[in-house]
């Protein structure tokens, strides 16, 4: 996108400025204009004000659409009826509000139904009535939707189309007394005080719940506003001549360079995205519509080619003439963005920098994780089949409404939310979910939109299944499901199960492959892996890691065969009974440091000594207590209570643990370096290639350092490694004193390695369990923009990590220094290390390739990161 395109977009919206893009090209679009997101910002800040001068600018505006169209806005022989729609310069698709065929009233009903048709007008007059009811007063749509319901129950309707005009015109009257009883004022009646109202309710909409959430889900900003489209409207509703619809001008779901898309016969484009009906697929309306389908899809390699990218398509058809109402970058999945960024690349339609901003580093991670297992489904009873909305294979238990898939997220439950159909309000339970099933909309509606934006399985418009959501059940097929019952939804196919299907992990070959291959040629970070076993450690190979850069030895404590050991140790009264049972561990310790360094041969290993409290590894249950005392203490068990009471920590994150446990008992990081020398030594008789790098966690003072790496140098001297195997020692810095004394650490560490978990626990003052306490709090009052466990806190932690580098690079310039820890596979932090000059990042095995392509995305947008001498960092005051 070009300075010029950002710069009209942040203006008027994607919306607006594609909108105007469009009319340029001489496309068949209705007329209309744009207020400005900077109107709705200096609204929002006036406190639901109008700036100075808007009133008479808009009405400025509504003359020309006046010329323009050759209609009169409130004149009741030709009456001017507009559309008012949201458009951010950012796409949130069903998040902000729209009213569609305002200026109606009593007075211009009558001439319209005489010009247009009594049945068409007073449909358009009924829509008018629910949405701005809704829209601008508050009213709750479905009070209209039950009367609506009640007339076509009364008469036996299947369909909206099949109500005539006298049953409409009842329905107008009944809306209107709804109306009345609802605000207390009878239905507004002035076309301009309609339109203003309506500009305010779209303005007012940026700041709805489900914005708000939508806006903290893909972390938008809250500053930028929405703008204001006021457009001539053209009618999809008016007779079978009509149509209105979706188009995709590649597949969303798998990326596949196929057309795609629905539409309705005689309906508005409220009808398309709702669901309420099933829609015709883009291929019939050649058939149907053959003069309008031809030129859509000549616009469709007119946009494409145009914009560079997929293009996402609102059209309608009035009287068999086409117009086109919106185009934007459509939304698709993970497997889909891969996929047209490839071929886009083949096509000659984008380059490979293109192509890999072109992917959502977040997104990527749906396509590394698990599938239903195709053995499996060969013989499983498919229970019902409908639209493969979003892909991916997942099982979980069954709720009906939003609230309660937060509520059991919260709970460590698996969810798959079952409704209806989904409206923007379920925006938070359609996030807690790991699947969505409707029983309404299709492959355009609101879940299959929302749920590919997110990456969550979806099928849409399961026909066959009947959902009463106030039962809390849904039946198909003669089968009844309850909330709580296990279902396993297979995306790809829409085809769902009863009961947990098996899932395998997916093959990543052809376009994810080679698109990887342009993430590598950009990435500018090494991206390592934290994997404490081989089997986690030949993934993350697999996906393209160059290194280990944590492996935490502690996990492999808690085996059967160690973990008595290990207690034995702890418990040990003197050295030599403690050295006794450490020469128990060696062995295995060798042998799981062997696995993981065979695995990664070539390629650097961090291995970090033990680092919790040793409490965490002595029982805590009194029945265990008991055991283990009937085992080592002769059956002492007020020993053991006491060995535990006096190890706990108040807080585990802090006290005797890390570094701490190695200066006090050096005979543990004596036999855990021992072990990784005798390892590496044995790879090498093997013909492989060991690097091992021992990393000291917690230290905060030099002091504490050196002992260890004395010990290290000692001991590969001892065990012949020292010259064989190019080893090095280094510290990671999770203690705030660490990063501001980094200058002595420099001087003595061969690697940092910055822990931001526990870095910014020590920083901020609290721990990760508060995420699910008073954190999201402080994330909704925006006093932190994101949870700074999921997400560096740049302005605080971040601080603090530009300071320890430029300390550290003063004494020793081309010190290694990298993150480990999930920060590190998580976009936005991979950018902010790259911008401030970290040589690796390690994250899981399965966000590798997340990593590689944030790196790769932070280079092209940044370039090579800036060096800033300490002084610059400490006197600057933004970073």
């Amino acid at each position: 996108m070009g300075r010029r395109e950002k710069k009209t977009k942040k203006l008027l919206g994607g919306k607006g400025a594609n909108l105007s893009e469009m009319t340029k090209l001489g496309l068949p679009i209705p007329s209309g204009f744009t207020l400005s997101t900077e109107c709705c910002m200096k609204y929002v800040s006036m406190e639901g004000k109008w700036p100075t001068g808007l009133a008479a600018e808009l009405q400025r505006n509504v003359n020309r659409l006046e010329k323009n169209t050759g209609k009169k806005f409130g004149d009741s022989n030709n009456p001017l009826l507009v559309s008012v729609r949201s458009g951010a310069a950012i796409s949130m698709p069903g998040m902000m509000d729209t009213v569609l065929n305002l200026g109606l009233n009593d007075t211009i009903i009558k001439g319209f139904a005489r010009n247009k048709g009594p049945r068409f007008a007073f449909d358009s007059y009924r829509r008018f009535i629910t949405m701005f009811s809704d829209v601008v007063m508050g009213i709750e749509r479905l009070k209209f939707e039950r009367l609506l319901d009640k007339i076509k129950e009364k008469n036996n309707y299947s369909h909206d189309t099949d109500l005539t005009t006298k049953d409409l015109l009842g329905l107008v009257e009944d809306y209107k007394i709804l109306y009345h009883k609802e605000t207390g004022n009878p239905f507004p009646t002035d076309p301009q005080e309609q339109l203003r109202l309506a500009i305010d309710a779209v303005f007012d909409s940026w700041d709805n719940p489900r914005a708000i959430k939508y806006r903290q889900l893909k972390r938008i900003p809250d500053d930028i506003g929405t703008a204001v489209n006021v457009q001539e409207m053209v009618f999809g509703n008016m007779g079978n001549d009509c149509a209105t619809g979706v188009a995709f001008t590649r597949n969303p779901s798998t990326g596949e360079n196929k057309r795609y898309g629905e539409y309705l016969v005689n309906a508005q484009g409220e009808d398309v995205v709702a669901g309420i009906r099933t829609p015709r697929t883009i291929e019939e309306m050649k058939v149907d519509f053959p003069e309008p389908a031809r030129q859509l899809y000549a616009l469709f390699e007119q946009l494409e080619s145009h914009y560079h990218n997929m293009q996402d398509i609102e059209f309608t058809i009035e009287n068999k003439k086409l117009y086109i109402l919106q185009t934007r970058n459509g939304k698709r999945t993970a497997t889909a963005a891969v996929k047209m960024a490839v071929d886009m690349v083949h096509e000659g339609l984008i380059d490979k920098k293109t192509a890999v901003m072109r992917v959502d580093a977040e997104k990527l991670e749906t396509l590394l994780h698990p599938q239903l297992d195709p053995a499996a489904l060969k013989n499983a009873k498919v229970i019902a089949t409908g639209l493969p909305a979003s892909p991916g294979g997942v099982f979980g238990q069954v709720v009906f409404t939003a609230d309660q898939a937060v509520k059991w997220k919260s709970e460590g439950k698996q969810v798959i939310l079952v409704r209806l159909e989904t409206s923007p309000e379920d925006i938070a339970g359609m996030a807690a979910a790991v699947g969505v099933l409707t029983a309404r909309g299709g492959m355009t509606s609101h879940a299959a939109v929302v749920a590919r934006g997110m990456g969550i399985c979806c099928i849409a418009g399961c026909s066959s299944i009947v959902v009463n959501e106030k039962l809390k059940t849904f039946t198909t097929g003669g089968e009844t499901f309850y909330e709580g019952d296990w279902v396993s939804l297979n995306g790809t196919s829409g085809n769902f199960y009863r009961g947990k299907m098996p899932v395998v992990k997916p093959t990543l070959e052809g376009e994810f492959g080679e698109f990887m291959s342009y993430c590598k040629k950009f990435s500018e970070l090494d991206v390592f892996t934290n994997a404490d076993n081989p089997a986690d450690a030949k993934i993350a190979l697999d996906f393209g890691a160059q290194g280990i850069g944590l492996c935490r030895t502690e996990h492999m404590f808690f085996d059967k065969q160690r973990i008595f050991a290990v207690r034995q140790m702890i418990l040990a009264e003197t050295m030599e009974k403690r050295e006794r049972a450490l020469a128990k561990l060696l062995p295995h310790q060798r042998s799981d440091f062997k696995g993981i360094m065979r695995v990664m041969s070539g390629k650097p290993v961090i291995i970090r000594l033990l680092d919790p409290p040793l409490h965490e590894f002595l029982p805590h249950e009194e029945r265990e207590q008991i055991r283990l005392a009937n085992e080592i203490a002769n059956g002492d068990v007020k020993k053991i209570k006491a060995k535990v009471e006096s190890l706990s920590e108040f807080n585990p994150m802090l006290g005797f643990r890390g570094c701490r446990l190695g200066v006090v008992y050096p005979e543990i990081s004596t036999m855990q370096i021992r072990a990784i020398f005798l390892a590496a030594l044995d790879l090498k008789k093997e013909g492989k290639d060991p690097r091992p790098y021992i990393e000291v966690p917690l230290a905060g003072n030099v002091k504490e350092f050196l002992p260890i790496k004395n010990i290290v140098i000692k001991i590969a001297k001892e065990t012949g490694a020292e010259g064989r195997i190019p080893y090095r020692v280094g510290t990671m810095i999770e203690v705030p004193r660490a990063a501001l004394r980094a200058n002595e650490f420099a001087a003595e560490a061969d690697f940092m390695s910055f822990g931001t978990n526990d870095l910014t626990q020590m920083t901020c003052g609290f721990s990760r369990d508060d995420s699910a306490t008073f954190l999201r709090h402080y994330v909704n009052k925006k006093i932190y923009s994101r949870d700074p466990f999921q997400a560096i806190d740049q302005e605080g932690v971040g601080r603090l990590m530009r300071v320890c580098i430029s300390l550290a690079r003063c004494v020793k310039p081309n010190i290694d220094i990298g993150i480990c820890g999930e920060h590190a596979g998580e976009a936005s932090s991979v950018e902010f290390c790259h911008r401030i000059g970290l040589d690796n990042v390690s994250c899981s095995p399965y966000r590798v390739p997340v990593a590689i392509l944030a790196s790769a995305q932070a280079h092209i947008t940044h370039g090579d990161p800036k060096k800033m001498r300490p002084d610059q960092i400490l006197l600057t005051s933004k970073i």
